[in-house]
């Protein structure tokens, strides 16, 4: 009966100390399994890498629009790679040449007078009938090598309108395909140039052609000239015909 008792005195005991052995054991899976949920420090952080996202976006973009305005700088100051400058460079001087080329009488003022005061002016009373007819035929070679002169810069003006057709058809298309203001500046500016060479060769023909005119009409007022002297001293008493005796034929007599 005693056994029995505590038998039953130590299983009360050890339930009683049960609880408390294992409620540490039991206290550390329970406080590991729960999560603590902030909504408003949740979306303070969301809302910090949307701004962070949205600073790096534009820091993109910026980077972007600074690289894609190098490129256009680079554009703008990338030169044309096509010149007609050669070319019309050679065109005008082929038409100075043959106006430096010009036959007796040269486009300097200084020889024009000269030429102008001893072959075209007033005809000199005591020059000789000789020498009439050489000043004559000075003026005559002067105004055919003149005609000559201006045909030959006409048929030079006339060669230069297919080179010129090339060029032109050539910045036309540069200027079209222009990738930078620089280029479209550059081509503009070699068109203007091929419009000058043209109003240059258009300059020398009316040259040439005013020259040939020029002297063509000098040389019919000192031919007008010569002809009223040659008539004076045709008129003169003692110094024009003088009429005499003239015989066909021999007299039977003789």
């Amino acid at each position: 009966m005693k056994l029995r008792r505590t038998r039953a005195a130590r299983l009360a005991a050890a339930l009683l100390i049960a609880p408390f052995a294992i409620a540490p054991m039991l206290a550390t899976p329970a406080q590991a399994q729960w999560t603590v949920f902030d909504p408003s420090n949740y979306a303070q952080n969301l809302l910090t890498a949307a701004r962070s996202l949205q600073q790096i976006n534009n820091q993109i973009t910026s980077l972007q629009n600074q690289a894609q305005s190098l490129i256009n700088q680079a554009r703008n100051l990338a030169s044309l790679p096509y010149s007609s400058l050669q070319q019309l460079q050679q065109s005008v001087q082929r038409t100075q040449q043959l106006l430096s080329q010009a036959q007796n009488i040269a486009y300097n003022v200084q020889q024009i007078d000269q030429v102008f005061q001893s072959k075209y002016a007033n005809v000199s009373m005591s020059a000789s009938d000789t020498q009439l007819i050489a000043d004559a035929k000075t003026r005559w070679q002067n105004t055919v090598g003149s005609l000559q002169d201006a045909m030959r810069v006409q048929a030079t003006v006339v060669g230069n309108i297919d080179t010129n057709r090339t060029q032109m058809s050539a910045l036309v298309g540069s200027s079209q395909s222009a990738t930078g203001a620089l280029q479209a500046t550059q081509a503009g500016n070699q068109l203007l140039a091929l419009q000058a060479q043209q109003l240059a060769d258009l300059t020398a023909v009316v040259a040439a052609n005013g020259r040939a005119q020029a002297l063509r009409d000098a040389e019919q007022a000192a031919a007008a000239e010569q002809g009223r002297e040659q008539r004076r001293r045709f008129l003169t008493p003692g110094a024009g015909y003088q009429p005499g005796n003239a015989r066909m034929f021999p007299s039977s007599g003789n």
